[in-house]
């Protein structure tokens, strides 16, 4: 028999080695895929937060939205109420003749001590009967009251009323002939159902200006002596008060009218008087 050929063992212990080699590069290369995969994922999410992202408006981009979308609906309401409402152009009051001629005489740009602003205004004044001078007080604040006494009188007679059951009749038929109406708090509660009636007309009675009262003979023989509570209008810092007639002493309302200096001290930023049918004329402000 043959001699059997040596075999060789380097050759056997390098297949054992190869083929172990090989399953090893196979796991990582799938290991390396995998990875890639994930982070290929990743990368693709992260882009699409940042899309999503630069898509979304921001809270301020969000509020600037809605200010427009406001203010777009609010314009729409606007130009829909427009085309409701006729357009009427304000047309500007023509003054007579007589009116802008007795104006051309007063300086505008002056102010007049009360003397001369009285002597002027009755001068000026170009009504056929006797009229009545006013003042007008632009003060510094709207719901301004002061109750107030001038030392003559205005020539004006005011009509006081106690409320009673005479009082209801008269308002139910609608002849209010009076000119300041007076209650206790124990007739509000007939008297309430009345206020849209007396209310605009500045009848309501009012604990503020001393109408409401617990003693209303005491206070109809104040008012009835010439004591008047001045106040503002009710959406303007403006106050108008008779001070006297035209035929009056021009002494006496310059001092019915330095009783308003007083009486409204630190309080007033301008202040006019004129007549019933004369322009008006404008009054150094100041208290001696």
């Amino acid at each position: 028999m043959g001699a059997k050929k040596p075999v060789d063992m380097s050759k056997e212990e390098e297949v054992v080695t190869k083929k172990p080699q090989k399953k090893q590069t196979k796991k990582i290369t799938k290991k390396k895929v995998e990875t890639e995969k994930v982070e290929d994922k990743k990368a693709e999410t992260k882009e699409k937060d940042v899309k999503k992202a630069s898509e979304k408006p921001s809270e301020k981009e969000k509020l600037a939205a809605k200010d427009q979308k406001k203010e777009g609906e609010q314009e729409g309401e606007q130009e829909q109420e427009a085309k409701k409402k006729p357009s009427t152009p304000k047309v500007k009051k023509a003054r007579s003749k007589k009116y802008q001629a007795v104006r051309s005489k007063i300086d505008r740009t002056r102010a007049y001590d009360p003397f001369a602003a009285v002597e002027l205004v009755k001068k000026l004044s170009y009504s056929k009967f006797t009229g009545t001078i006013s003042a007008h007080l632009t003060v510094r604040e709207i719901g301004l009251s002061k109750e107030l006494a001038l030392p003559h009188s205005t020539g004006q007679t005011r009509k006081v009323e106690i409320f009673s059951d005479d009082t209801i009749k008269k308002i139910e038929d609608g002849n209010i002939d009076f000119d300041v109406l007076l209650a206790t708090p124990q007739s509000m509660g007939k008297l309430t159902k009345f206020a849209p009636i007396l209310g605009p007309k500045g009848l309501m009675p009012n604990p503020k200006n001393g109408t409401l009262t617990t003693n209303p003979e005491q206070r109809k023989e104040e008012l009835s002596a010439g004591t008047t509570v001045l106040k503002t209008e009710r959406k303007a810092p403006l106050i108008h008060v008779s001070i006297g007639k035209t035929d009056m002493e021009t002494e006496k309302l310059v001092e019915n009218i330095k009783a308003l200096f007083v009486a409204f001290k630190g309080k007033v930023k301008k202040m006019t008087i004129s007549a019933t049918m004369s322009p008006g004329v404008k009054v150094v402000w100041e208290v001696e």
